[in-house]
C-alpha cells in the first residue's frame, strides 16, 4: 500500500514525539511491504511564527489531500499574549476536514496501575470510550467577542447546537456501543442549558433505532464525579465539544498519565482507500516545560498512529503490532519519567523508542 500522510509536529514536545512515531511507522511499513510518504507541515504556534497563521493555506491543502494526518501538539505561553492563537488552527482544521467525532479510549494498562491516583480496585474492569462532538458547541458558536456593556468590558461566547449535529454524533456513538457492551451514556447539562435540552431530546429520539443499546443520561457534573467513583460502569460516553474536552482530561489520569492517551478524530470525508480521512493526535498538550529535553512520553502519539492505521487505512494487523509492542515494552518495566514510580529508573524518548523497536522485531520474528 502506498500511503500519503501529513505530519503536523506543532509546538513544544510535538516535534519530538512525532519524530519517533514517524520512525516507527516507517519501520512497520517496511515490515509489511508498504510505502508511507510523509510530508511535514507547519501548524500551530510555529506556523504563526513562520507565516502569521496557525493554519497556513499550504498546510490545509496538504491535509485535505492526504490519506490521514498525524498531529503532535500545539500551543504554549509564547502565543498567549494576544494575536493569533495556535488553538485556532486546530479548530479550523477540524472544521475544514469535517471531523465531527473525536474518539478517546480509556483503558488503563495493568503495568501502570501504580501511576494512577485511583486505588487499584477502582480500576478493575475500566474500559470505556468517549465520543466527543467536535465541530459544534461553544468553541464554534457566534458571536464570540469582547464588548463594552454599561462601561464594563464583557466577553461573550455562544454555545450553539442543531439537531443534525447531535443526531450525527449520537448515531455514531450508538453504532460503536453496538460493537462493545451495548451501553451508551449521554452527558449534558439539561437542567440548566437549552442546548443540552435539545441534545437530550435528540439522543432520546435516535435511541429508538437502537433498542439493543441501553441508554443512560447523566448531567456533566455527575459524570465528572462518576468517572472517579465508578469508572468501570461506563462503556461508551457521548457528549458535547466542551464537556468532552474537560471530561477526557479528567479521565486520562485513570490511565496513569495524560501522555498515554491517543485520540482519533473521524469525519464523513473519505480518503483514496474509502476510509475516513482522520486526524490523529495524543490528547496531552505541548508541555513547554519539558520541550527540548528529550524526555517526553511518546505512548499517546504511538497509539494515535495505531488508530490511524486502523481507521484511515484499514491496516488492523499493523495497528495491533504497534499496540502490542507498547504493551510489551511497559510489561518489561520500561518507563518514561511521567510514569516511572518513585525511585524507578526512566528512559528518555529515544531510548523508549528503541525498546519498542526491539519489541516490534521480536513480535515479527515470532510470526514468521
Amino acid at each position: 500500500m502506498n500511503v500519503n500522510l501529513v505530519l503536523l509536529p506543532g509546538d513544544g514536545i510535538g516535534p519530538e514525539i512525532v519524530k519517533v512515531t514517524a520512525e516507527l511507522l516507517t519501520l512497520v511499513a517496511q515490515k509489511f511491504g508498504h510505502e508511507f510518504k510523509m510530508e511535514s507541515c507547519h501548524f500551530g504556534g510555529i506556523a504563526i511564527d513562520v507565516t502569521g497563521s496557525p493554519l497556513p493555506e499550504e498546510t490545509l491543502k496538504a491535509c485535505l489531500a492526504a490519506d490521514a494526518v498525524l498531529l503532535g501538539a500545539v500551543g504554549g505561553p509564547k502565543w498567549d499574549q494576544g494575536g493569533p492563537r495556535p488553538e485556532a488552527g486546530l479548530l479550523g482544521l477540524r472544521k475544514q476536514m469535517q471531523l465531527f467525532a473525536n474518539l478517546r479510549p480509556i483503558l488503563p494498562n495493568p503495568e501502570l496501575v501504580s501511576a494512577s491516583p485511583l486505588r487499584p480496585e477502582r480500576l478493575v474492569g475500566v474500559d470505556f470510550l468517549v465520543v466527543r462532538e467536535l465541530t459544534g458547541g461553544i468553541y464554534f458558536g457566534e458571536p464570540k467577542e469582547r464588548r463594552q456593556v454599561n462601561g464594563l468590558e464583557t466577553a461573550v461566547d455562544t454555545m450553539v447546537y442543531n439537531t443534525a449535529e447531535v443526531e450525527r454524533v449520537s448515531r455514531y456513538a450508538f453504532e460503536l456501543a453496538r460493537t462493545r457492551r451495548k451501553k451508551l451514556t449521554s452527558v449534558d447539562k439539561a437542567n440548566v442549558l437549552e442546548t443540552s435540552r435539545l441534545w437530550r431530546e435528540t439522543v432520546k429520539r435516535v435511541a429508538v433505532d437502537y433498542p439493543d443499546v441501553t441508554l443512560e443520561h447523566l448531567l456533566v457534573d455527575a459524570a465528572a464525579m462518576h468517572l472517579i467513583t465508578r469508572p468501570a460502569s461506563f462503556d461508551v460516553i457521548v457528549t458535547s465539544n466542551m464537556f468532552g474536552d474537560i471530561l477526557t482530561d479528567e479521565a486520562s489520569v485513570i490511565t496513569g498519565s495524560i501522555g498515554n492517551l491517543p485520540s482519533a478524530s473521524i469525519g464523513a470525508d473519505k480518503n483514496r482507500f474509502g476510509f475516513p480521512r482522520g486526524l490523529y493526535e495524543p490528547i496531552h498538550g505541548s508541555a513547554p516545560d519539558i520541550a527540548g529535553k528529550g524526555i517526553a512520553n511518546p505512548v499517546g502519539t504511538l497509539l494515535s498512529a495505531a488508530s490511524l492505521l486502523r481507521f484511515s487505512l484499514g491496516l488492523e494487523e499493523e495497528a495491533v503490532l504497534i499496540e502490542k509492542a507498547v504493551d510489551e515494552t511497559l510489561k518489561a518495566g520500561y518507563r518514561t519519567a511521567d510514569t516511572a514510580a518513585s525511585g524507578q529508573a526512566s528512559l528518555n524518548t529515544q531510548q523508549f523508542k528503541a525498546k519498542i523497536e526491539e519489541q516490534i522485531e521480536r513480535i515479527m520474528a515470532k510470526t514468521k
